[in-house]
């Protein structure tokens, strides 16, 4: 269900702005976004893994509040990070 070390290394260095970025919004909907997929594909399985549930829930509501931040930052970079990262909205 988490995400491997070299995994997450791998999505910063995609989406990081500069060098050694890990904070940026980008970085951190990225790792949110993996996540959630890892999830997706647990309940496939696990259908009443119900405590699993409330913490994907919380992942998407956190993804979804530094989408909206973003969004109101800059829309381009909104925009492109939606686009890369293949969300709909």
């Amino acid at each position: 269900m988490s995400i491997t070390q070299e995994r997450k290394s791998a999505l910063i260095k995609v989406h990081a702005r500069a060098k050694e970025d890990t904070g940026s919004p980008e970085v951190q909907v990225a790792i949110l976004s993996e996540r959630i997929s890892n999830l997706t594909e647990h309940f496939k399985t696990h259908k009443k893994d119900n405590h699993s549930r409330r913490g994907l829930l919380k992942l998407v509501s956190q993804r979804r509040r530094l989408l909206d931040y973003l969004k109101d930052r800059d829309e381009a970079r909104y925009k492109t990070l939606i686009e890369k990262l293949g969300l709909r909205r």
